[in-house]
């Protein structure tokens, strides 16, 4: 039997961090966090969150998604400043879920407007 795939793997654990974050489950984001232990593992997680930060951040209005992919810049100067601790990597994703979070409810109040 073979390990799962690194990426669908990290990509499941970013899913599942946005899910406990859209419930308003502080404790079991902290607990998902501290429950992946390797600075590889965090890193994949990470990919998968900045990929769906960056999908969803090009349905928005302009400036809006000029401000997004600054924010993105940061969120990659936290990741490079924590690349070799486990720590500083978990508050990245936690920051980074915080974006995607941030540009799902921005997303929602432009297609208010424009719908």
């Amino acid at each position: 039997m073979t390990s799962p795939d690194p990426h669908t793997h990290g990509r499941r654990a970013a899913d599942e961090l946005l899910r406990l974050l859209a419930d308003d489950d502080s404790l079991g984001a902290e607990a998902l966090l501290a429950g992946i232990p390797t600075i590889r593992e965090l890193v994949f997680v990470g990919a998968g969150l900045t990929s769906v930060a960056r999908a969803e951040a090009r349905r928005l209005p302009p400036a809006q998604r000029a401000q997004a992919n600054t924010r993105q810049l940061r969120l990659g100067a936290l990741r490079d400043a924590s690349r070799d601790d486990p720590a500083g990597l978990r508050v990245w994703l936690r920051r980074a879920a915080e974006e995607v979070a941030l540009i799902r409810s921005q997303r929602a109040v432009a297609d208010r407007f424009v719908g």
